[in-house]
Order: structure tokens, then sequence, then C-alpha cells
């Protein structure tokens, strides 16, 4: 197969509408003088930024029934972007870190570390990787607690103490909420309780959700009614001139049997491959010693107008990760493919739990990059 896609992928706005760009924005609003309030957010006192795993703008514009209060502030609102890949490990640096991908350096979900030939999964974590030293920045709880903001992350129990929390979430007062009724209680109560506060609240039923039965399927229809009421129970509880944003990490499309390459099926794919990184939608090649122009024209050519595949320096340049940090260079694979349309590059053997997904993300189509970037300021 050869060709292109047929349309541009869309680059994610970084210093002007991305997700990194909303956080900072936040935290300006709030008197954090580090920050620059890129996206003109009125000055407040307290803010809670509510992210929503999985709720892309696109979806939420077809679905106005599902969501009346989210549609509401959708109506006079534009997306924002997610930065690439769009995925939640890399989102969720973005948004506590204020940083691109190429600069916190959580640039995917499975990605190389340099020099042990093995890929660290950014959920799961690996033992042997440091957070701290993984992910160096200092975040935005950290730098709110310093301005004499009270910094709140609320999310479920589990995932206190893990390696991407530690990584991303270090310097915030980490509130468990296990259901939506949590999530809404904890977020009120951390606005409510400080004269001046940053609240982050995520939930991720949506994701689990679309993940599993597609974004087209009743069951996410129904979880969006839910998010929906979540949205509107913190917005209701906001202290006087307290600001809510609800955003996300990335959207998702629905990929069918048809638009599966499988990696583990075709040698022509593996020709040159030490390790394949990233996920299904958005993959991170990584080539063997003087292999990569080899790699790089193997994949262009199977995939032809199914992806964007351009090499390292190429995608670099692009701002496919906006700046990029030279200790962050390695860490990208030598050959990157953005899918476009519905298509993917599975690993039926080797990744059997993420191939088994119907819904997917990661990549640079609407779908997937572009976000919201809602605001509700109580009176």
């Amino acid at each position: 197969m050869t060709g292109e896609p047929k349309h541009s992928p869309i680059v994610p706005g970084y210093g002007v509408s991305a997700l990194a760009d909303l956080s900072a924005s936040v935290a300006s609003s709030l008197g954090i003088t580090h920050y620059q309030n890129v996206l003109g957010f009125t000055s407040a006192q307290a803010a809670c930024i509510l992210l929503v795993d999985g709720l892309g703008w696109e979806q939420l514009r077809d679905h106005p029934a599902a969501a009346p209060f989210l549609s509401e502030l959708a109506r006079n609102s534009r997306p924002i972007t997610a930065g690439f890949p769009s995925t939640t490990v890399t989102s969720l640096a973005s948004l506590c870190t204020a940083l691109p991908p190429g600069q916190h350096g959580l640039l995917g979900y499975q990605v190389l570390v340099p020099g042990t030939g093995r890929l660290l999964n950014g959920l799961r974590w690996d033992s042997r990787v440091d957070p701290l030293q993984w992910q160096p920045h200092r975040t935005i709880y950290e730098r709110a607690a310093e301005a004499g903001v009270y910094a709140c992350h609320v999310a479920k129990g589990g995932f206190r103490g893990t390696g991407l929390t530690s990584a991303l979430m270090r310097g915030a007062d980490y509130r468990p909420a296990d259901s939506m009724g949590a999530v809404a209680a904890q977020a009120s109560a951390a606005l409510n309780e400080s004269r001046r506060a940053l609240v982050v609240a995520y939930h991720g039923d949506l994701d689990g959700t679309g993940h599993v039965f597609g974004v087209g399927s009743e069951a996410w229809s129904n979880q969006l009614a839910h998010v929906d009421k979540l949205a509107e129970q913190i917005a209701s509880s906001l202290p006087s001139g307290a600001s809510l944003y609800v955003t996300a990490d990335h959207g998702m499309v629905d990929v069918g049997s048809e638009d599966r390459i499988d990696y583990d099926e075709l040698p022509e794919l593996q020709a040159g491959v030490a390790l394949l990184g990233g996920e299904s939608r958005a993959r991170h090649v990584y080539a063997r010693p003087g292999a990569a122009a080899d790699v790089l024209a193997a994949w262009r050519e199977l995939l032809g107008e199914r992806a964007w595949v351009l090499p390292r320096d190429e995608a670099i340049k692009e701002g496919w990760f906006g700046p990029v940090d030279p200790e962050m260079t390695e860490r990208i694979g030598d050959v990157i493919a953005a899918m476009s349309g519905t298509s993917a590059v599975v690993a039926t053997t080797t990744e059997p739990r993420e191939t088994a997904l119907f819904g997917m993300h990661g990549s640079l189509t609407p779908s997937e990059v572009l976000i919201p970037g809602l605001v509700y300021t109580a009176a």
C-alpha cells in the first residue's frame, strides 16, 4: 500500500490552546505567578479542574441530550487540544506540570527507558524507574503550595502512591474518591475548606466504558449522562466567585476488526524493530542499530494512507511533542506512526489486553486530540 492520509494531522496548539495551557492559565488566574494566563481566565480565589477521562470534544458535541449541562457550557466555547500522543499518561503529565510532552517526558503509554532495552508502561509503572527522575519538573501543586494556595487532587484511592501519581501529583493533598458521588463531595469540601484553593478532580469511568463498548454505544451515552450530573453537582457547590473548568485527556474512536493491522502477524512490520512501544493508535517504533531508515520505509509502504509515519527528528520538527528537551529525545521512537481514520496497529499476541479494546485513542485526528475547555463561574 502506498500514499498518505488525505487529511493533515491536527498538531496540538502548544503554548496557545493545549491542555498544558489550561492548567497554566488556571494557576495564573489564582495568582500563582510562575504561569502565564494565555487563555485569559478570570481571576479567582478558588478553582476546580474536572478532568473526565475520554471526553472528547466531538463526542460531547454529538450527544447534547445526554449532557445538557456540559452542552450548554460548550455552546459558547471552543475546543482545546490534548498533547501527543493523545493518551492518559501524557495528558495527565501536561495537566499536572503545565508543560508539553517533550519537556515533561511522559511521551506515551509505553516508551523506551534509554539504555535499558525496556519499555516503561506509564500506567502500570516499573519499580526500577524513579518517578522523580523520570519526571523531574515541579508540579502545579508544588507551585500552588509555595504561593499559599491549597492544592488538592481527587481520584480513586487505588491510584495513591503509584509511580505515575508520584511523578505527577507530588505536592498535592490526595483525597481518595472511588465513586462519582465521592468525587463531587471531596472536590466540594476541598474548595470550601480553604479561602484559596486549586483542586483537580479526575474521573475515569467514561474512558473505560468507551474502551469496552465504544463511543458510539448506548453504554457510553448513559455514562456521559452521569458525568454531566457530576459536573453539575460540583458547579452547584462552588463558593462565590470560584470557577469550574471541565476538560479531558483525549477523545476516542471505535476500531472495528477490518481496521486492525496486526503487527504480530506481519514480518514486514517487524523487520529491523527492536521494540514496539506506544499503543495501537500511536506507535513508537524503536529500530535496531542502523535499521531506522528501512523501518521507516517499510511502515510507510505497508500503512500508506492509514497513518502519518515520520522519523523521530521530523516528528519533533513538526511540533508533535512541543519543544523537546535533549534528555527526553531518546524516549521517542526512531519512527512514529500516528494512525488516521479508524485504523490501528494492534499486537494480538504481545498486547492481548490492549488489542481487545474496541474504543481506542492516541493519534492526531479531531476525534482524539480535540477536547473541551469548558468554564463555569459561580455567582
